[in-house]
């Protein structure tokens, strides 16, 4: 059985032996290995590495930063495979769906690869008689990210290279579940120069993650997770005089006019819906289908989810795998029963669903659940309403554009949302209207690029700044203004050699 430990000043850490997790195998419900779950003191050498590191990571130049992440973003997409089979082994989404979660956390790397742009500052000459004022922005320190199970690889780097590449030390805490991905990158950090202490990861539970909140040594921390414990992080870190963003759950929404197409809805939803087993705070989970396209297109739906192959994510042929825990799994599977109760029609049983290579989802060894759709799921209906975080597709019958518009904006979240038409007018007012982060105009997972910044509104969000893009940068980094008078010219002497970077 493998065991996962802790990155502390460029290497392996046993921490507390008397402090460690089960993993599990999701395809088969079997025991793999061990994490090892910080203790605060494990915590205190993460940052105390971290802080010892800062000073000349700081003053390290930036070309040399790009360097560093030019290198690590070519050992990254060459190790791609290998990670990519580590996330399928703890966490249970398919090989591809790991592969593109890989490809999407390095557009991020390839945005921070140009700090140097990133971080010009503006320059006013003579604002006074010889006096030039100029702005310049710098790093916080040590900062620190808390991340999700369901994205093991992308969510951190959403997070630490732009943190990395502004000249800060960042200490990771991943998901416990499936902890493997971080020491993967850790070591792919250390080969491409980073210095040690530039980049820990201490695994652990709410013992870690209380630490992090309240070590004064932590400048920053950026969260990704549940609205409960975001608002938890949020609260924490805040009282304790830390920058903090919190990004929470979401209840996505797909608001679907009768002009659209009804082929590329239904082929947008499934695929929004069940993707990585429905484990994506981006996920579609509510269609609001707006009479009198309901009926055809719950068909439609049911065609395409009835050809869907789940199996284990090492199998190619596998479109869907398992959920990442039994405990979580039994959750979701309890909203089929609720379903019905508050008078939707189970039009799918994920629990029916045969798995490749065993039988009906409720009856193979492993953690699983196929794809369900609900139909005439009553609005407001905590079926509705709550973030249930797996293959669940609820469909919400609307009359018209204003209904679904208002269904949307009266929910908690306010994580993304998508609306199917061809009607550029209505598209364009959705996108004014909703009180919504993130919105697709027939686009169903409405993922910012890594230039632009994600985060939501609402109860999907707890503090100011978005992650990545350019609110990424700002959140890492503070202002400064100076202004200058020097009323001597300086000669530094003949150099006729061509002119470098260091």
């Amino acid at each position: 059985m493998k065991s996962v430990k802790h990155w502390i000043n460029g290497a392996l850490a046993d921490g507390d032996p008397a402090r460690t997790a089960e993993l599990y195998n999701p395809a088969t419900g079997e025991v793999s290995g061990h994490v090892a779950l910080a203790s605060a003191a494990d915590v205190d050498a993460a940052v105390a590495a971290a802080v010892a590191a800062f000073p000349a990571w700081r003053d390290a130049s930036l070309t040399k930063r790009a360097q560093v992440l030019f290198r690590f973003r070519e050992l990254m997409y060459a190790h791609r495979d290998e990670l990519a089979a580590l996330i399928s082994s703890e966490h249970g989404k398919v090989h591809s769906d790991a592969l593109g979660e890989v490809a999407r956390g390095l557009e991020v790397v390839e945005f921070a690869c140009g700090i140097p742009h990133l971080l010009k500052g503006g320059y006013s000459e003579g604002v006074s008689t010889r006096v030039d004022s100029y702005s310049i922005r710098q790093p916080l320190g040590v900062v620190a990210g808390i991340t999700p199970f369901n994205f093991p690889a992308m969510v951190p780097m959403w997070m630490y290279p732009i943190a990395i590449a502004c000249g800060n030390a960042f200490v990771l805490k991943p998901s416990e579940k499936d902890p493997s991905a971080s020491l993967l990158m850790a070591r792919l950090w250390q080969e491409a120069g980073l210095p040690d202490g530039v980049f820990s990861v201490v695994q652990g539970d709410k013992v870690s993650v209380d630490r992090l909140l309240e070590h004064p040594d932590v400048r920053a921390v950026s969260f990704v997770g549940s609205t409960p414990i975001a608002r938890y992080v949020y609260e924490t870190g805040t009282a304790h005089g830390k920058r903090v963003q919190a990004l929470g759950g979401a209840k996505n929404h797909m608001l679907v006019l009768p002009d659209a197409d009804l082929d590329l809805v239904a082929d947008s939803a499934v695929s929004a819906g069940f993707g990585s087993a429905g484990e994506r705070c981006m996920a579609i989970s509510v269609v609001l289908a707006v009479d009198p396209i309901g009926d055809e297109l719950v068909q439609k739906i049911v065609e395409r989810v009835e050809h869907l192959v789940v199996g284990p994510g090492d199998d190619p042929a596998s479109q869907m795998g398992p959920l990442v825990t039994g405990p979580h799994r039994d959750k979701v599977a309890s909203y089929l029963d609720l379903g019905v109760e508050e008078g939707a029609k189970l039009v799918v049983d994920g629990r029916e669903t045969t798995v490749t290579g065993g039988g009906k989802a409720s009856e193979t060894a492993g953690f699983w659940l196929g794809p369900t759709v609900l139909d005439h799921v009553p609005a407001g209906s905590r079926t509705h309403t709550d973030e249930i975080f797996g293959p669940v597709l609820s469909i919400v019958r609307v009359s018209s554009y204003e209904e679904g518009l208002k269904v949307i904006n009266d929910g908690l979240y306010g994580n993304g949302t998508a609306i199917f038409t061809n009607d550029g007018g209505a598209a364009r007012r959705f996108q004014n209207e909703v009180e919504v982060g993130m919105i697709g105009i027939n686009v169903p997972i409405p993922v910012p690029m890594a230039f632009y910044s994600f985060g939501g509104w609402k109860s999907s969000l707890f503090g100011d700044t978005h992650v990545h893009g350019t609110e990424g940068v700002h959140f890492y980094t503070r202002g400064k203004v100076v202004t200058s008078r020097w009323l001597d010219p300086s000669h530094g002497g003949v150099n006729l050699g061509f002119p470098t970077n260091g």
